[in-house]
């Protein structure tokens, strides 16, 4: 698995919290077009990595890469 937060799992890890490239951005403290180029497969900084994997960590989300990359939502506090 390449860097902390591949672009597929970015994109499902955001299906399954039901958030826009928006509410990513935001709860990571990065712009939306970040969020769009790491979900484009383009480099990001590591610390964009870094606050984007922290943003969906908070929020139960595991990335997961045993069989492919994706995200696993391991709660959610509603």
């Amino acid at each position: 698995m390449d860097g902390l937060v591949p672009a597929e799992a970015s994109r499902a890890a955001r299906a399954l919290l039901k958030w826009s490239v928006q509410d990513l951005a935001a709860a990571a403290g990065v712009s939306a077009s970040t969020v769009t180029q790491l979900e484009a497969g383009r480099t990001v900084r590591r610390e964009v990595e870094t606050k984007v994997f922290a943003a969906l960590t908070r929020e139960g989300v595991r990335i997961v890469s045993d069989e492919g990359v994706g995200a696993v939502l391991d709660r959610r506090d509603s």
